[in-house]
């Protein structure tokens, strides 16, 4: 018998239950409410069909609202919850939907999770004392069917409206508890970043990866990134029958393109356990075991107050950086991580987390590529889960002093410890090679200064080059483009007139001046082919990004973008341009000449001024998307995102304390 004033609330049917006599039993509570607390000094407690609830909670607040309690207890009926749990924390689980392959998986994989946790869910001594909510969705973009089109411009913005759309769901909601499946490569970032905002408990699985296609003549193994290459191809029955084949089932890209990557980083920065990585989006796995474990590691991500910051410091980012490095992953790291930094607490990761110097050094001379992996190698996502999955690479990098092993992850265990638990494979030496004995000696990206990267932001996917760089250097000619469009319109009616080094030049694609910055899949695919059929090398350099999946000398992310009148808006055909690994700068010596480049910003100037304050090359801000894109969207240095004013928006920043270690690689001297 609970001691103080107890108020009962008598019910009738269950028909009536939800009908007639509900105000008046609203009514009764709140004058119970002022009552008691007006008489005791504390809330009373409250009866619902017999069953005492203490008003104990800080994240829900129903009692003193009828509304919310009548829609509270309703939802918990149609859930078959016990509406005895309404004052509990309440947990939920999101999920990541589109118009593509990547997203088919999600919903029964959030709804077998969702079914498990109500499950565990009661008021017995063993179950789970939380309020249960319903699942939610939120829109998503799918880059492989839009690159090379006018929609891939909401691509990048896909992940801003991510993170707004759970921001709103978990905030508005009070969500103590969330379970994520995320798919395709920018809603996954959105859905970190808002957990890391909304900071409390959350945990998040892979929907998985596609399995390969093949080729019913050649038997050769194909993804989404072999139908690009063959889209300049004479062969009409060859683009087709590639195009049938390439993408089977159902999952996200599968080689170690941005999907992989960003999945990778987000196990390795602890909030999705390792083993649940690289499994394909079919495997049994994600519904008949990882639901229980994922509810088992939120249950005590709750019970011990974990939450998303604790996990996601300094260390562990720069712990998924370096396997990033490892894996050979997408140049889209360098922009998510940013975006992640921030959402975590620190204002700019280029300064707080891993300065541009030490990032280039890491990989220059500490950490290598370990794996053999699309599209610079031969396997998937598929076989590295085969060989023991991303936990062997994790390992691999742990034993040879590469990663702090110390730093916490939603399992409840540090790094190491989860490792270990996981009964860890060695490298099989073809999918995934040892430190001692890697795939490639260094790492697989690298970020550029120079005359036309004064951000110091443009970047490289050095894994991913076939040719070019004797001796670390690139000279070619610029060939300009005002954007995608136009290059992929000689690239289909002029093939041959791109020349041995040409630098091809596209530019007003960034975050302002597409707006959005798209991925150049499209155009890269088709130079990659040109290149190969030719033998010849073909650079590219734009103020937009690129997939994953793209390979060759392609250089991303130039800063400051042409929309703002950077450098890369000032070049003109047959200007030299040199890409320099030595000092890692990218230059053009005729920018060097002051009046040169004076003549040339005062003509950009005009452009402007004439066109009523907009470069008239950049892209059309049709929708008030695109529009606040053009306006708040900041440099790819601090993640591209949308902010206002384009001044960074941090919630509670943190000190960016460093813990003293160093990563070293134990087999280089």
């Amino acid at each position: 018998m609970p001691v103080g004033p107890t108020v009962g609330i008598i019910g009738g049917p269950k028909t009536s239950a939800r009908g007639g006599n509900r105000r008046l039993k609203e009514v009764q509570k709140t004058l119970c409410w002022e009552i008691c607390a007006k008489i005791w000094g504390r809330p009373p407690l409250l009866a619902v069909n017999g069953k005492e609830i203490m008003t104990k909670s800080n994240i829900v607040l129903i009692d003193r609202h009828p509304g919310r309690s009548a829609q509270t207890i309703g939802v918990a009926n149609e859930l078959g919850t016990d509406p005895a749990l309404i004052h509990e924390p309440s947990v939920g689980v999101v999920g990541t939907r589109g118009d593509s392959q990547c997203y088919l998986g999600v919903a029964h994989k959030v709804d077998t999770i969702h079914e498990h946790l109500k499950s565990r869910i009661g008021t017995a001594e063993d179950q789970l004392k939380y309020r249960l909510v319903q699942p939610e969705f939120t829109i998503a973009t799918s880059d492989g069917i839009r690159n090379g089109t006018r929609e891939m411009r909401y691509s990048l913005l896909g992940r801003e409206v991510t993170h707004d759309a759970l921001c709103e769901h978990m905030e508005a909601t009070g969500l103590a508890g969330t379970i994520g499946v995320v798919a395709c490569d920018k809603p996954p970032v959105g859905a970190l970043a808002a957990m890391l905002e909304h900071n409390e408990p959350a945990i998040i699985m892979s929907d998985g990866t596609i399995r390969p296609g093949q080729d019913p003549v050649t038997g050769e193994s194909l993804d989404i990134v072999s139908a690009y290459q063959v889209a300049g191809h004479e062969d009409a029955d060859l683009r087709f029958r590639i195009a049938c084949n390439a993408c089977p089932g159902i999952g996200s890209c599968g080689g170690m393109f941005t999907y992989n990557t960003m999945q990778t980083f987000i196990g390795v920065v602890g909030l999705q356990p390792l083993h649940m990585v690289a499994p394909p989006s079919d495997d049994p796995r994600r519904l008949n075991e990882f639901p229980a474990e994922l509810v088992d590691h939120l249950a005590n991500m709750m019970a011990t107050g974990l939450r998303p910051r604790d996990i996601v410091s300094r260390d562990s980012i720069r712990n998924a950086v370096i396997v990033a490095m490892a894996v050979g992953g997408s140049t889209n790291v360098v922009l998510h991580t940013p975006e992640i930094a921030r959402a975590a607490g620190f204002e700019d990761f280029w300064r707080d987390v891993m300065t541009p110097e030490e990032f280039n050094h890491l990989s220059s001379n500490v950490v290598p590529v370990l794996t053999n992996a699309r599209p610079y190698g031969t396997y998937s996502m598929v076989d590295i889960d085969r060989v023991g999955g991303i936990q062997v690479i994790v390992r691999e990098l742990l034993q040879a002093g590469l990663l702090n092993g110390d730093v916490m992850t939603c399992t409840g265990r540090t790094l190491t410890e989860q490792v270990a638990d996981l009964s860890t494979l060695d490298p099989d030496g073809d999918v995934i090679y040892a430190v001692r004995a890697p795939y490639k000696p260094t790492g697989g990206l690298r970020v550029l200064g120079g005359n036309l990267s004064p951000d110091f932001s443009a970047i490289l996917k050095l894994a991913g080059v076939e040719g070019g760089l004797e001796n670390n250097l690139f000279r070619g000619s610029a060939r300009i483009f005002e954007g995608e469009a136009d290059l992929l319109a000689a690239l289909d009616q002029e093939p041959g007139s791109f020349q041995d080094h040409d630098m091809v030049i596209v530019r007003y694609e960034g975050p302002s001046g597409a707006p959005g910055m798209p991925e150049m899949l499209d155009p890269t695919s088709r130079i990659t082919t040109l290149c190969r059929e030719r033998n010849i090398v073909i650079a590219l350099m734009t103020d937009a990004r690129f997939s994953g999946g793209s390979v060759g000398l392609v250089i991303g992310h130039v800063g400051p973008e042409a929309a703002l009148g950077g450098p890369i808006a000032l070049l003109e055909d047959g200007d030299e341009i040199v890409v320099d690994l030595n000092t890692n700068e990218l230059n053009c010596p005729t920018l060097n000449d002051s009046t040169i480049r004076e003549a040339r910003m005062a003509s950009w100037k005009k452009a402007v001024v004439n066109n009523g304050g907009t470069h008239p090359n950049c892209g059309t801000a049709d929708t008030r998307l695109l529009h606040r894109a053009r306006h708040t969207a900041v440099p790819a240095t601090r993640g591209g995102g949308l902010h206002p004013n384009r001044e960074v928006w941090v919630r509670d920043p943190r000190n960016a304390d460093i813990s003293g270690f160093k990563p070293t690689n134990r087999h280089r001297p």
